[in-house]
């Protein structure tokens, strides 16, 4: 398998070309750190795009929902997809409006999805899932019963082409405006874990998991 994506007419960065990154490791960077992707299709010429969550399977990306979700049910019959996750990572501050940006790092996938049928792969699906956003937890927990595994879709998207794109550093002002009096620099932008909360209706013996009190220490 090749190291980078095929850069194509639809993957290629356009704005900004220089920012544009085209190795699976960093369109992988980016998916395993963030946590919603957005899912675009077209259904009788109308777009949609929807917030969810997903998981990575090597090159693949898994996403699951109600077995009658719309979603699912387009994106499970071989249809063009396109996913996007995007990561804010600081404020740029420049000493003008105009020159203020962002830092963050993207990654935009295109392909097609196919609905996971066999009871095992679904389940397995699932426990990725899970474990994507909280490892240890899906052992900590009832799995799906059958009733439940039957209502959920799991769907493979295989990606075909693919690119990440990412800002980093100080903000570029013009010559002009660096002896202006004005502030410049990054205001960092972090996702953090808070102190877990018990359910109020948690038995009171059960105490904090290891895997979530090595969060809370780790805070």
């Amino acid at each position: 398998m090749s190291e980078t994506f095929p850069q194509t007419p639809r993957n290629t960065v356009r704005r900004k070309p220089t920012r544009g990154q085209y190795d699976r490791e960093a369109v992988h960077a980016v998916l395993d750190a963030g946590i919603f992707c957005h899912v675009g299709y077209v259904i009788d010429g109308q777009p949609f795009v929807i917030p969810t969550l997903y998981a990575r399977d090597g090159d693949d990306v898994l996403l699951h929902g109600a077995s009658t979700s719309r979603t699912m049910l387009h994106a499970g019959q071989h249809h063009p997809l396109c996913l996007s996750v995007a990561l804010a990572d600081g404020l740029v501050l420049a000493r003008s409006v105009f020159s203020h940006s962002v830092n963050y790092r993207s990654a935009v996938l295109f392909g097609s999805g196919e609905l996971i049928e066999e009871p095992e792969e679904k389940m397995e699906a699932l426990r990725r899932f899970t474990e994507k956003l909280l490892p240890g937890r899906w052992e900590d927990c009832r799995p799906p019963t059958p009733v439940e595994l039957k209502a959920t879709a799991a769907l493979r998207f295989t990606v075909e082409s693919a690119s990440a794109k990412v800002r980093t550093g100080d903000p570029h002002d013009d010559a002009e405006d660096l002896a202006l009096p004005y502030w410049a620099g990054v205001l960092p932008l972090q996702l953090r874990y808070g102190v877990p909360q018990s359910a109020s209706d948690l038995a009171p013996e059960i105490a904090l998991p290891d895997y979530l009190r090595r969060i809370v220490d780790g805070a």
